[in-house]
């Protein structure tokens, strides 16, 4: 059975990318006999607020959407992410990164050949080598601390991978797709702050939930790539995707929150039926 999700921040409102998505998902669901759920994803608890929940689920009801009664937050979740990372240090492909942002631009802006991927320079490894008493220290001393992903250590034990690709990527990719691990280099996966990151929170919670097949905008595409090693690090079984097109505005850019001209809260202030959202969805 086909399982499908939408799962939004609660840190603005909903725009017509967001109802592009649900939409999207939940008719994929339905379309197979299959399952749609909602999931809020408020790890970000200082940036999540109740307003704007409680505003997700008024704007999709009035959409039209349905979705199974149990709403997984990821707020309730912290013990799980916290034995995900208890897994992934535990196989050694985790280290605390001690950097601050300045350090770590100032670092690649010294290496004129420092690796490059898909969100820009990756991190240079400043303490992917420290040594376990350095680490130690200066976590005892208080110094704050990130989790990063070793991916060499972690592309060596899990070995080859792929994964399915029912829609189109950011470049038209479909069908069975080779995973390329490096592509983020050593991706920070828990901050002191954000127990978890978005890769690993969503691979832990769409095995849990049982979601088979992830629908979402192709701008995350890429990120697929090191979900799906995090899913074969822990064990975990691994959704086929499907990457669909982005909505975006008469300049060509992608909606944001920050936009309110094009919430479905203020378009629906403004007298749009769900109706005329779904028409509109067709032509922009």
């Amino acid at each position: 059975m086909i399982v499908t999700r939408f799962a939004p921040s609660p840190t603005g409102y909903l725009h017509l990318g967001h109802a592009y998505a649900a939409i999207t998902a939940q008719e994929t669901a339905w379309r197979a006999g299959g399952r749609f759920l909602l999931r809020i994803e408020d790890i970000d608890t200082a940036r999540s607020k109740p307003e704007f929940e409680a505003a997700i689920f008024e704007d999709l009801a009035w959409l039209g959407l349905r979705w199974e009664p149990h709403v997984l937050r990821q707020s309730s979740r912290f013990p799980d992410y916290r034995a995900a990372l208890d897994r992934l240090g535990a196989i050694g492909v985790i280290y605390p990164c001690f950097c601050t942002r300045g350090e770590i631009a100032a670092e690649i802006a010294r290496a004129a050949d420092a690796p490059h991927g898909a969100e820009g320079a990756h991190y240079p490894g400043t303490c992917r080598n420290l040594s376990e008493v350095e680490r130690h220290a200066r976590m005892g001393s208080g110094v704050p601390y990130a989790l990063r992903l070793d991916v060499q250590k972690a592309a060596q034990i899990a070995g080859p991978l792929s994964f399915e690709e029912h829609g189109h990527g950011s470049n038209g990719e479909h069908g069975v797709i080779t995973v390329d691990p490096l592509k983020f280099g050593d991706i920070v996966i828990a901050r002191k702050d954000v127990p978890a990151s978005y890769n690993l929170a969503v691979v832990v919670d769409d095995a849990f939930q049982g979601v088979t097949l992830v629908t979402r905008g192709n701008d995350l595409f890429t990120a697929a790539h090191v979900q799906r090693l995090l899913q074969a690090l822990l064990g975990l079984p691994a959704p086929t995707y499907a990457h669909h097109r982005l909505i975006l505005d008469e300049h060509g850019r992608k909606f944001s929150k920050r936009d309110t001209a094009v919430t479905l809260r203020e378009l629906r202030t403004n007298g749009l039926t769900p109706e005329d959202v779904q028409a509109r969805l067709q032509f922009v």
